[in-house]
């Protein structure tokens, strides 16, 4: 018996796959239609056509198999994630999609025919068993013929493509300490990016996140930050503890507050206000691909802001001064060693750092978007509890490494429960990927 499986209906407290059997002499049609043989809910598949697809069976075949065809159909019908033309032998295992995003459903059959025809030498047709083990199908054979769509979208195609890249950017730059570093960090700051990305589960662009994190980079290093710091560490009680001052907690909790959260995440909060208000500048579709309209938005831009402001202090502060006192102390060699060593958990550490402060600030500047007669209350909030995070974490670092680690653990956690929070609330939840997962 051959079935098609259908995945489970979006939305559904309890997602079950439906099985739908497959006649050996009639075909099915699947649609919108009420007399289809798989009827499908316009509410919930408006991208499907009123009869957008049929399985028949073929006539002259030596054992049963089946053929899809598209009914020209609107939005196309797709095997395996390629766009049908006509139609085509179904395979075992093979997928078919309604439309680029619509109901998928898999076709099962017996992996092995009971009988087969085979022509024999005098010219008569007998029929002869095929083992089972013996019976095999292209797509078996090269799996990558089959994925389609499916490869890039539910195999991280992209990230790992991405990760060979890097590894043989890296083996160029062996002996070039500068190079490597850039292209380690660059690396990290991605993939814990990208671990952000999946959790927020909203598309989008990427040159448009990239642009956040590179307005930071040149924010810092244009003449602007010099008016941050006269402004925050100047006038305002934010001045950083120079080496060898003794100071309590508390007051460091203060200068950190003033110098450091207030001053970086208003910094880091500016490319993505700047998105905000070319959103509301552009025409449909480029304000809704571009623009904030929910708390996912700030969220991706804010964690995006981040990356850029980590990768430029760590490789543009932190790493070369600790490389010159390790190698003023114990030669070159240690000094690129301990380079290294502080490289790798700040740009790591970001995820509870940088991108925690900032993500959960841009989820305040979406959720102000949603609720504009709360705006300043809800910015308010926003800014101060991540800027408070953020000094927290600086000055918990003169206390105890424990401390240090579970201050980490709360920015993670808040940043968490805001994306968390943020999916709740958008109101595109329905094409959210990291919703339909959860599901």
């Amino acid at each position: 018996m051959s079935i098609l499986l259908q995945s489970p209906t979006k939305g559904s407290a309890n997602p079950q796959w439906q099985k739908h059997q497959l006649s050996e002499t009639q075909e099915v049609a699947i649609g919108r239609e009420p007399n289809c043989q798989i009827a499908l809910d316009s509410n919930i598949y408006g991208m499907v056509s009123r009869r957008h697809a049929i399985v028949r069976p073929l006539a002259n075949s030596s054992f049963p198999r089946w053929e899809v065809c598209d009914l020209n159909s609107a939005n196309g019908t797709y095997v395996n994630g390629r766009k049908l033309q006509g139609c085509r032998i179904l395979e075992l295992g093979d997928t078919i999609t309604l439309g680029e995003d619509g109901p998928e459903f898999i076709f099962e059959s017996p992996p092995v025919p009971p009988e087969k025809q085979v022509v024999a030498a005098s010219g008569t047709t007998s029929l002869s068993p095929v083992p089972e083990k013996d019976y095999i199908t292209l797509t078996q054979l090269f799996p990558i013929a089959s994925t389609g769509k499916h490869l890039t979208q539910k195999a991280y195609l992209y990230p790992g493509a991405a990760t060979v890249v890097f590894v043989v950017l890296m083996f160029g730059a062996v002996g070039n300490s500068a190079a490597f570093n850039l292209l380690l960090a660059a690396y990290l700051a991605s993939a814990a990016y990208y671990f952000v990305y999946q959790l927020c589960g909203k598309r989008k662009p990427w040159w448009v996140l990239f642009g956040s994190a590179l307005a930071t980079v040149l924010i810092l290093v244009s003449p602007l930050l010099i008016g941050f710091l006269v402004v925050f560490r100047a006038i305002l009680p934010g001045q950083l503890p120079i080496e060898g001052e003794e100071i309590g907690f508390f007051s460091l909790l203060i200068r950190m507050f003033f110098g450091a959260g207030l001053m970086e995440e208003l910094l880091k909060a500016l490319p993505v206000l700047g998105v905000l208000l070319l959103g509301n500048c552009l025409r449909s579709p480029w304000r809704e691909r571009i623009g904030i309209w929910e708390p996912l938005d700030g969220i991706l831009l804010g964690s995006a802001s981040a990356v850029g402001f980590t990768l430029l202090e760590t490789l543009g502060q932190y790493v070369p001064n600790i490389i010159q006192n390790a190698t003023l102390q114990g030669g070159a060699d240690a000094g690129q060693l301990v380079g290294l060593q502080l490289l790798i958990p700040r740009i790591l550490g970001s995820v509870a750092g940088h991108m925690a402060y900032s993500g959960y600030l841009g989820y305040f500047i979406g959720l102000s978007v949603l609720k504009p007669r709360k705006r300043w209350q809800i910015l308010g909030v926003g800014y101060f509890s991540a800027s408070a995070l953020h000094a927290l974490w600086n000055a918990s670092g003169t206390v105890s490494v424990l401390l240090l680690a579970l201050v980490g653990v709360v920015s993670y956690m808040f940043l968490a429960a805001a994306i968390l929070k943020a999916r709740a609330l958008s109101p595109n939840r329905d094409q959210n990927f990291a919703t339909r997962l959860a599901k």
